[in-house]
């Protein structure tokens, strides 16, 4: 059976039904997903059955674009399970039924690969705000992954039919999960593929239900705990040292040594915790998790010492000179405790 298409869709207007029914020129089937909407729209979705045979599942309040995609999906599962796979894509005329077709056509040609339908954010008339938020996103992603995705907020994605019940499992709600999606499928070594699409903005996308403040939270939401955990740590860090100094090693020529070396292994341990339970959330033994992270941490503390001494003859501030050198370990180490320390990976995939 060919892929078959997920639209969630949040008060949506005639586009829906002009892209529903050239998608049905097109032999794609659709599952419609009316996300809260309300009765002023059931006239829409409606006729999307009756009509053109569309699948419409309801949900009776707003719940987010991650929950409808995985509703979408997890009907899919019920009442296609022989489709080769399926492609999501928005309610309000951003994709070209065109590219449509031709995610739906490359699940076929990589059916191991994620499809992904990326924009070209260079061209002229594009939003500020979705510039931007791309290009904040994609830097992002890259220096978690190490992969450079020109769109990662896409919404046009083609997924073969073997990765549904991991994309049924994922986490997030709204917009988030998209990001989430990215981040599993790159962590479970599934290679995704990037096919240009057309850009298309309607009236400025105003018809956008995506909360720039609210929802790039939700997007960096890991990143941001990962932030807030080295920050503890180094507050820890630092208020021991000072303890250590001023009361238990006082007299000691060798204080400052001293001090620093047990708060930070203090602080170590604390942001070993944090980063296990909170921002990886990884409840597997403590054991090998344990080695990784205190290999980590001790070749961090080495190069960190190691490249600001080396560094330390330029005519630049010390203190900015160590600055980026922390920085620049800073998101090494979230990279390496993501994929190695506390990682969940499944084994097996090929790598990007």
């Amino acid at each position: 059976m060919n892929p078959v298409v997920i639209i969630p869709a949040l008060n949506p207007d005639e586009k829906l039904i002009l892209l529903v029914e050239e998608l049905q020129k097109k032999d794609l089937h659709t599952i419609v997903v009316d996300d809260g909407s309300g009765a002023e729209y059931a006239a829409i979705f409606e006729l999307l059955k009756s009509k053109y045979a569309c699948d419409v599942c309801t949900h009776p309040s707003n719940c987010g674009k991650g929950r409808a995609l995985k509703t979408g999906i997890r009907f899919l599962l019920d009442k296609y399970p022989d489709s080769t796979g399926f492609v999501t894509a928005d309610a309000d005329g951003q994709h070209a039924v065109a590219n449509i077709g031709e995610i739906a056509g490359g699940l076929g040609g990589n059916p191991q690969a994620l499809v992904l339908g990326v924009r070209n954010f260079k061209e002229q008339g594009i939003p500020f705000r979705s510039r931007f938020g791309n290009k904040m996103t994609s830097s992002i992603f890259r220096a978690a992954t190490g992969i450079r995705c020109q769109d990662t907020q896409t919404g046009l994605r083609g997924v073969p039919m073997q990765y549904a019940d991991l994309c049924l499992g994922l986490t997030g709600e709204r917009y988030e999960y998209e990001m989430n999606m990215l981040m599993t499928f790159v962590e479970n070594k599934i290679p995704f593929r990037q096919v240009p699409i057309e850009t298309i903005y309607i009236e400025n996308n105003r018809a956008s239900h995506f909360d720039p403040i609210k929802d790039s939270v939700r997007i960096y939401l890991n990143i941001l705990k990962y932030s807030l955990s080295s920050a503890l740590s180094a507050l820890v860090d630092l208020s021991l040292f000072g303890l250590f100094c001023t009361y238990l090693f006082p007299s000691m020529t060798a204080k400052i040594g001293l001090a620093t070396l047990l708060a930070r292994c203090i602080s170590g341990a604390v942001n070993f915790m944090l980063n296990k339970h909170w921002v990886f959330q990884n409840e597997r033994s403590l054991g090998s998790q344990g080695i990784k992270y205190g290999a980590l941490f001790i070749t961090q503390l080495f190069l960190s010492g190691l490249l600001v001494e080396l560094l330390s003859g330029l005519p630049i501030p010390l203190l900015l000179v160590k600055a980026f050198i922390d920085a620049s370990l800073f998101f090494a180490s979230y990279v390496i405790q993501k994929k190695y320390v506390f990682n969940t990976v499944k084994k097996g995939h090929t790598i990007l």
